[in-house]
């Protein structure tokens, strides 16, 4: 839920005939949700998992996702819209395998509760559509307003996807992760975070290479796909382990988010 706005600026950047800041904005996007996310929920309370299933199923996909899609970056430096049917394949592939994983973890009594909450039909396709609508609405005009800024900085669209946008659609990331953090909800925070960065990668550009093919800058291939792929394997040995635990201190949390200022920091001087 928390990368609808990703999936919906793709969509619009895509069809106005701007995929390299659709793509901007997922890679963007992941190193936020890594550096920023979780390095402010971190800050804000650290992560202990104990016996986690989620942590089990979900971070070797971590990892192998980025790699996946990466052969599809680096094998021709251009996504074709065949590209994009595998990427949307191999989110479907995710979607099973996380499906699976909920089958064989057993719910707490608090969702219990939450599941036999009774809501009307009508009020929930109601807040449905209305959530569509504003979505919608919201991307184009982000989208717009981005080329624009980029026209009006001298910048490129995948500068502006990549910084301003990304950051922007990250924001619920950030609010449901560093809430669930001081919560005590570690799992949460981590899963929204794990979840958020595979759909990145396959739903949104998956769907913005179907609708418009995109020719891979090589600042991409040399700069920010390497960087978010340096954030995700820190995320990994920070949270993985084979027995399903997890220690993520302050000070990991703090090394995250300075890491993070510091790449936007070495882009803001390499542009200007």
């Amino acid at each position: 839920a928390t990368s609808g706005p990703e999936m919906a600026v793709s969509v619009s950047a895509s069809m106005r005939g701007s995929p390299n800041l659709a793509i901007g904005n997922a890679l963007g996007s992941n190193i936020a949700n890594i550096g920023l996310a979780l390095g402010v929920s971190t800050l804000v309370r650290p992560m202990y998992l104990t016996n986690s299933v989620t942590l089990r199923w979900t971070a070797p996909l971590l990892v192998a996702v980025p790699f996946f899609t990466a052969i599809l970056f680096y094998s021709g430096k251009y996504l074709s819209r065949v590209d994009g049917l595998i990427m949307l394949v191999g989110l479907g592939v995710f979607l099973s395998w996380m499906l699976h994983a909920a089958r064989s973890r057993p719910t707490g009594t608090e969702f219990e509760a939450e599941a036999r909450a009774k809501t009307h039909a009508y009020v929930a396709i109601g807040w449905f559509i209305v959530g569509f609508i504003l979505l919608a609405a919201g991307s184009y005009v982000l989208v717009f307003g981005a080329e624009n800024l980029a026209r009006g900085m001298g910048v490129s669209n995948l500068f502006i996807g990549i910084t301003i946008v990304a950051v922007a659609t990250s924001l619920p990331e950030v609010t449901v992760s560093a809430v669930a953090a001081f919560k005590g909800e570690a799992e949460l925070a981590l899963g929204n975070i794990v979840g958020s960065n595979t759909f990145n990668l396959l739903a949104v550009i998956g769907i913005a290479a179907t609708i418009h093919p995109v020719v891979v800058e090589a600042e991409i291939l040399y700069l920010h796909f390497p960087v978010m792929l340096a954030f995700t394997v820190a995320l990994f040995f920070m949270a993985y382990n084979r027995q399903g635990e997890s220690r993520i201190r302050r000070r990991e949390g703090f090394f995250l988010l300075l890491a993070f200022i510091a790449y936007y920091g070495f882009l803001a001087v390499k542009t200007f």
